[in-house]
């Protein structure tokens, strides 16, 4: 087990090194407005022209969070397929949207010549010169929505606000989302110390511990399993993300010892529960997360709750996922993951490559 180091969420030297990382999380606000910028010619000529498609299939990155954001108010059935290619029944009455990034993705690529060969409806987010932009190309009237990096949030804000313009899913506002990431970056500055940083605060709690995450909307679920991702690949531990009955029986843990040396790489790590919490509680929820905190308490679990009741629901996500994906940050840079001369340099800090429809 690598032992933590406060001292270095706090260090200059370390800090610096680790500033590739940490800059790329500053500029998440900045690049949704790039990419809404880059899509505004292609969006001011959209509307519904009075189709409505039977239905959407959305595949690639962060097709899931498109449906969980759409999928209680889209007036036609949605479906996120993991693909490759599309579901048999798809076919010119359907609409595909392909979420694609810069880097070649199989799935997304396949989907997207598919949905041209069967002659759907297809709407692609991808840069200009990608593989599922090239594989798109031979349909003339697709939707092309020109990405201007590999943020999968910035993607997947802008085919939002391309679906709401075609009357298939709420008002995306854009802005709200830039800005709410703006305040969490001003909040989890590498230039505020531990005292007055929650990201550093929650690193700290997750230094000798195995994350459990739980969010109880849709959208909070959605966001704990980004955030799980994020701190497996600043840690190379085990984290969890699942549903109030899955963690139950993790959190059943046997009491602390406290005589355990803390410098005793064998000693097995107790697990730790981050509750997402985006306000959206109804009765339901907030039953399962009284259970969740009370059983957390009666086996000595330690919680830590990110609350952020305020904006939009995708604003709101976006703001819980930053707060994970910059503790994730702190968390390798106090166990010396990140910060040094051959740390990973993944295109988003904390993010691994993953199932695209995960």
């Amino acid at each position: 087990m690598s032992l933590f180091d406060d001292t270095r969420l706090d260090d200059p030297a370390a800090l610096s090194a680790a500033d590739h990382l940490l800059r790329r999380l500053a500029t998440a606000g900045a690049r949704v407005r790039a990419e809404l910028e880059a899509s505004e010619d292609v969006l001011s000529k959209l509307t519904s022209d009075g189709f409505r498609p039977r239905a959407v299939v959305a595949v690639g990155r962060d097709a899931r969070l498109v449906r969980a954001v759409l999928e209680t108010v889209c007036p036609v059935p949605f479906l996120a397929w993991p693909g490759p290619g599309l579901p048999g029944w798809a076919g010119p009455l359907d609409l595909v949207v392909v979420l694609g990034g810069a880097t070649e993705d199989p799935d997304a690529v396949s989907a997207a010549g598919e949905a041209v060969r069967r002659g759907c409806g297809l709407m692609v987010a991808a840069p200009e010169d990608s593989p599922v932009a090239i594989a798109s190309a031979g349909l003339r009237h697709a939707i092309r929505l020109p990405s201007q990096s590999d943020d999968q949030l910035a993607s997947a804000v802008a085919v939002l606000q391309a679906l709401h313009q075609m009357e298939l899913g709420p008002e995306v506002d854009h802005k709200a989302v830039a800005s709410m990431l703006d305040d969490v970056a001003i909040e989890c500055s590498p230039n505020k110390d531990v005292a007055s940083n929650p990201a550093k605060d929650l690193a700290l709690v997750l230094a000798d511990a195995l994350p459990l995450v739980w969010g109880g909307s849709v959208l909070a679920a959605r966001a704990a399993r980004r955030v799980v991702e994020a701190f497996r690949l600043a840690s190379g531990r085990p984290a969890l993300a699942a549903d109030a009955g899955h963690l139950l029986p993790v959190l059943n843990q046997p009491p602390r010892d406290l005589f355990a040396d803390p410098f005793d790489k064998q000693e097995e790590l107790r697990p730790a529960l981050v509750v997402l919490d985006d306000g959206m509680e109804d009765g339901g929820v907030a039953e399962q997360r009284r259970k969740l905190e009370d059983k957390a308490q009666a086996h000595d679990v330690r919680v830590y709750i990110v609350t952020q009741a305020n904006g939009t629901d995708i604003a709101r996500y976006a703001a819980l996922t930053q707060h994970g994906r910059y503790a994730a940050a702190y968390l390798g840079l106090g166990l010396g993951r990140y910060g040094t001369a051959t740390d990973a340099d993944p295109a988003e800090p904390g993010i691994p490559s993953e199932d695209p429809a995960w």
